[in-house]
């Protein structure tokens, strides 16, 4: 099949199977895809990581215990063996005073990453290939969860010979050491850090019209230690219990995916702006992605949200509510689902149509 498209958007991407994909994408059936811009900040270097965990057995084989019931219904597939672009690295060269971009994309079925660069002041200025205002992180931790992307931009302030920890403690009892950066014994590229500006070009994105918004919501339920007591099944009321027996665990505004054949939980009109308000009545996150569009982040909680970032992936912690706002410009049936793999094969999949 050949695939075209116009790259209109510069930024952080990637592309990856929708079918069978908890076993696809976990068995590394995926790829980076860079779409550079006109006119890239300064840095001396830009890296991609693409971040990935594998759950592997003793003679080091991927387990093929693909959509148990326990993943799915839980946190998703978490594996025991994370790596950095399908490799397991003690560190990475790195050389004092150079700026680096780093392009994070977190290409595992249900691990979320909390990453810390011990010593260093990482600034984020891109956010699932969109700009944002540069920013520290909250706390100096670089959350992505799975099929988000992060670009950041570091100065490298170590010593020469010396090493910087990158840990991940996303889990607080599980945290780990990733990798290390490790300055070469040469001189500093430089005295102190660049002062060029670290703000991205805009994309063509369309500004959603919000005081001629349409709105709707959606409701995320399942899972264990959920309170949902059954939900809508091939057309017919059923049990959380049978459910189970079917492999199911969640819904969508009290609907589960099953099969493959779905009704749109709404229609909407092409060019008209709409706005989502995504409530997680659940007792895990989710990252809940839109496929064809890009969408504002407004508020978390009721709170507007500082940079008012543009994402195709937002997470939603456990009860958390968040609204989001775009403009329905690409006409077709497009996914909204959760990008741990185990949930949306577990149910939490539903279509916008935009007609």
């Amino acid at each position: 099949f050949l695939y075209e498209f116009d790259a209109v958007d510069a930024g952080t991407f990637w592309y990856h199977p929708h079918h069978h994909s908890t076993e696809q994408v976990g068995r590394g059936l995926y790829g980076p895809l860079i779409v550079e811009e006109r006119e890239p900040i300064q840095a001396d270097r830009d890296v991609t990581w693409v971040l990935d965990d594998w759950r592997l057995l003793k003679d080091a084989s991927i387990s093929n215990d693909f959509g148990n019931f326990m993943d799915l219904s839980h946190g998703g597939r978490v594996g025991n063996t994370v790596t950095i672009n399908g490799k397991v690295l003690d560190q990475v060269p790195v050389r004092a005073g150079e700026r680096v971009r780093l392009r994070l994309i977190n290409a595992a079925n249900g691990r979320l990453f909390g990453l810390r660069f011990q010593g260093l002041r990482p600034m984020v200025i891109a956010m699932d290939g969109h700009p944002v205002e540069p920013h520290e992180p909250d706390d100096g931790r670089v959350v992505i969860a799975p099929a988000q992307r992060t670009d950041l931009v570091i100065d490298m302030t170590g010593e020469p010979g010396s090493r910087t920890t990158v840990v991940d403690d996303f889990y607080p009892n599980l945290a780990y050491r990733l990798v290390d950066l490790a300055y070469a014994d040469a001189l500093p590229l430089r005295d102190r850090p660049l002062e060029a500006d670290l703000r991205l070009p805009d994309n063509p994105v369309a500004e959603p019209d919000l005081p001629n918004a349409v709105r709707h919501e959606v409701v995320l339920g399942g899972g264990m230690m959920g309170m949902m007591a059954g939900a809508m099944m091939d057309g017919t009321m059923t049990d959380m219990r049978t459910m189970m027996r079917h492999g199911m665990a969640w819904a969508i505004n009290g609907t589960v995916a099953h099969g493959h054949v779905m009704d749109p939980i709404f229609t909407l009109e092409r060019g008209r702006t709409c706005v989502i308000a995504v409530a997680n009545d659940t007792a895990w996150h989710h990252p809940m992605h839109l496929h064809g569009h890009t969408f504002r982040v407004l508020s978390r909680n009721g709170q507007p949200t500082r940079f008012r970032e543009w994402q195709d992936t937002v997470l939603l912690a456990p009860k958390e509510r968040v609204e989001i706002a775009f403009v329905a410009d690409n006409p077709g049936d497009w996914m909204f689902h959760c990008h741990i793999l185990e949930h949306q094969a577990g149910g939490m999949l539903s279509t916008l149509r935009v007609a």
